[in-house]
């Protein structure tokens, strides 16, 4: 494949013309990094070769979307023709936009020494590497198979960057880092990377179940200070095995009548795109699943909860909602009350928080007269 070509344009597209992430996004073949993937049809997960299709290959390799490369622990990359994998997305190469987006957010000069979490496809990584160095870059992952295949290919590119297999939410994390950078979802931040960040060091994470960017300093206590960024982002959260345990099941949410049947204020909609009221709802009741389908103009919300509680909520297009709710709490009525706060103030008190990562990881948040504690 002629890549460089289609590397430029992707760097036009994500990056401004002065910025120092342009020339390593543009001198970095991603094609190589994502050879096979999974995308998702009517029936199911099917597998893609890019040699089979090498205009598809660029598309997908330089189009700056994630592409699928693991469902339910089966990588693409050791799959057969036919598989079909279930399951949830365990593995994806980052959209490139978005790693340029964290990486930023590091403020990284030259003479950092960077922590990359999630390898993934090993896209960051080789970004991080053709500006800092290979040498100054570590890239960590839980899955071995994720670390060696990055490794493999990004050497195959003449970079030589550390690749590390551990769990970083138990492990001890070998060096010290100026700059933590994770594509992996947090909550609570993790000992084991406090540890690593280095005194006065700065990590970039995203907080688990949400889409809030937080951004630390190292403090000499062991914790770290800073805010949650007024942008946003979304990554999977960490894992210690090749799969995530399975959530929630939805049966009695889709089927159950429930105790109390009432008429909602305010129209369906998938609370997971409304990208702060679902942040606000996962930071206010811990454990939430939501779920969302929408079949001729008619749609449905569901929400589920680890103490029992469920609701569902379902209309016609813009109608006010049949609600059913059941459980200790009332999980349609939470969302209520957040849309109705974010109507009445303008906005909710997430964007532009400060933020406080206790030497234990805890987040606490605060802002105006607002506050919480996420673990």
């Amino acid at each position: 494949m002629e890549w460089h070509q289609h590397a430029a344009a992707l760097a036009d597209s994500v990056t401004d013309p002065d910025s120092r992430w342009r020339d390593p996004v543009a001198r970095t073949p991603r094609h190589e990094l994502i050879p096979r993937w999974w995308e998702r049809e009517e029936d199911g997960w099917s597998l893609r070769v890019g040699a089979d299709d090498p205009d598809l290959w660029a598309s997908r390799a330089y189009g700056n979307v994630s592409v699928i490369t693991s469902v339910g622990g089966q990588h693409a990359d050791l799959a057969k023709p036919g598989d079909r994998p279930t399951g949830g997305i365990t593995s994806s190469a980052t959209l490139t936009g978005l790693s340029v987006k964290m990486l930023r957010h590091a403020r990284i000069n030259a003479e950092h020494d960077l922590l990359d979490v999630g390898t993934g496809a090993g896209g960051l990584t080789a970004i991080a590497a053709h500006r800092l160095g290979d040498r100054r870059v570590t890239s960590v992952d839980v899955d071995a198979y994720l670390s060696e295949a990055a490794q493999s290919r990004t050497a195959a590119m003449g970079l030589r960057s550390n690749f590390l297999t551990l769990d970083v939410t138990k492990e001890p994390i070998p060096g010290s880092y100026d700059r933590i950078v994770s594509t992996v979802a947090l909550r609570p931040v993790p000992v084991p990377l406090l540890t690593a960040l280095r005194p006065g060091g700065r990590i970039v994470t995203t907080i688990a179940g949400t889409t809030l960017i937080l951004t630390a300093w190292k403090t000499a206590d062991g914790g770290a200070v800073g805010h949650i960024e007024r942008d946003w982002a979304g990554f999977m959260v960490t894992r210690s095995g090749p799969d995530y345990p399975p959530g929630i099941p939805f049966d009695t949410a889709r089927e159950g009548e429930g105790e109390e049947v009432t008429t909602g204020r305010y129209p369906v909609s998938d609370i997971r795109e409304a990208w702060e009221v679902w942040s606000f709802l996962t930071i206010s009741v811990p454990g939430v699943e939501i779920d969302f389908e929408e079949r001729a103009g008619r749609r449905t919300a569901y929400l589920v909860h680890p103490d029992g509680s469920w609701a569902r909520a379902t209309a016609e297009r813009y109608e006010p909602p049949t609600v059913h709710q059941s459980g200790p709490r009332r999980l349609w009525t939470d969302v209520e009350r957040i849309r109705t706060r974010m109507l009445v103030e303008g906005g909710l008190p997430l964007y532009g928080s400060e933020a406080r990562v206790t030497p234990e990881g805890e987040i606490r948040l605060s802002r105006g007269g607002w506050s919480t504690a996420i673990s």
